[in-house]
């Protein structure tokens, strides 16, 4: 029967990179982090903006790394 079927969203049949996803994650982090020290604008602002992106992309793989370990992601 079509009801017994478990029902998947099209991304789980072809898993991406795993590893390539977390490492462009940090490598993007990174350059934040840079443009934020290397940029030459007056304000604060700027700052605080390129140091919260970063910091969430950090989060998230790291919540990702933890989600996987303890099983609850695939």
């Amino acid at each position: 029967m079509a009801g017994d079927e478990p029902v998947t969203a099209p991304d789980q049949h072809k898993p991406g990179h795993r590893k390539s996803g977390r490492i462009g994650a940090v490598l993007s982090a990174l350059a934040l982090v840079l443009m934020a020290f290397c940029g030459i604008e007056e304000g604060r602002v700027e700052h605080i903006w390129l140091f919260g992106i970063a910091g969430l992309l950090i989060a998230i793989v790291i919540g990702d790394a933890v989600l996987r370990r303890n099983g609850l992601r695939s």
